[in-house]
């Protein structure tokens, strides 16, 4: 019976211990999933932060977009300076290639007075820049190769994409201009 007494005080004081050592095994593992629930929430925290300074971002330059466009009533009659200052006339119309939906040509009215005796030049978009600060579109050449170069008058207007190619080819205006294609 001392034996069996032996036993089961053996047996009880092991399952005690092996049940206060399960029990520091639980809090363990207990302890552990509550740090990475914090892990998690902190790097959910900071994803949270990345998409909205992503998303300001996006809007930032969605805003920045939507300043560089304009209406074309606002930029026909727009002023046309040289890099000098001078004025080389202003926009007269834009030219639009209707498959890809992009102004090609803006129409620069040069010389003349009160629109007689004037000239017109097809100017490739990509060769005149917006001032904003001065608030006119800068053309970089000078005011005598427009006074030599023959331009076109209001009656006589290109009517195909080739003429008005052609019409830049033959004057050897902007050079430094390859449309896109």
């Amino acid at each position: 019976m001392k034996t069996f007494i032996s036993i089961v005080a053996v047996s009880f004081l092991s399952a005690a211990f092996m049940g206060s050592s399960f029990a520091g095994g639980v809090q363990e593992k207990q302890q552990q999933l509550q740090e990475k629930q914090q892990e998690v929430k902190e790097k959910q925290h900071e994803l949270k932060e990345e998409r909205q300074k992503e998303s300001a971002e996006r809007t930032e330059e969605a805003n920045k977009s939507m300043q560089q466009v304009s209406r074309a009533s606002k930029i026909i009659g727009a002023k046309v300076k040289n890099l000098n200052g001078e004025n080389l006339g202003d926009i007269k119309d834009l030219v639009i290639d209707p498959e890809r939906g992009q102004v090609v040509y803006g129409v620069v009215s040069f010389g003349g007075v009160l629109g007689m005796g004037n000239k017109l030049f097809a100017i490739p978009w990509d060769g005149l820049s917006w001032n904003p600060d001065k608030q006119y579109y800068i053309l970089d050449l000078d005011k005598e190769t427009l006074k030599k170069a023959p331009g076109f008058d209001k009656k006589h207007w290109p009517d195909t994409s080739n003429k008005w190619q052609r019409l830049r080819e033959e004057i050897n205006q902007f050079p430094f201009y390859h449309p896109k294609g």
